[in-house]
């Protein structure tokens, strides 16, 4: 039974920073459509905050993206406190 196992030919799992670029995304659509509670928003939006900054520190020159990629950005919210 190892042999079987060791003739298969095992393909890596690929991502690509469109993927990743897509995490965001549904991260963003599941936050405003209050998927998440309070208490997880912290961590989900760290976990959000370090996905962008991978993406932007992983971008391709421009001029060079692949067709489809769409660019993902920060966006700054201001916090007006009183």
């Amino acid at each position: 039974m190892t042999d079987q196992v060791e003739n298969q030919a095992v393909e890596p799992v690929q991502l690509s920073l469109q993927d990743i670029a897509t995490v965001v995304q549904i991260i963003d659509i599941c936050s405003k459509r209050g998927g998440f509670e309070g208490q997880e928003l912290e961590a989900v939006g760290g976990l959000r905050n370090r996905i962008v900054k991978f993406l932007e520190s992983n971008k391709p020159e421009e001029g060079t993206a692949p067709e489809g990629v769409v660019p993902t950005t920060v966006e700054e919210e201001s916090t007006d406190e009183a």
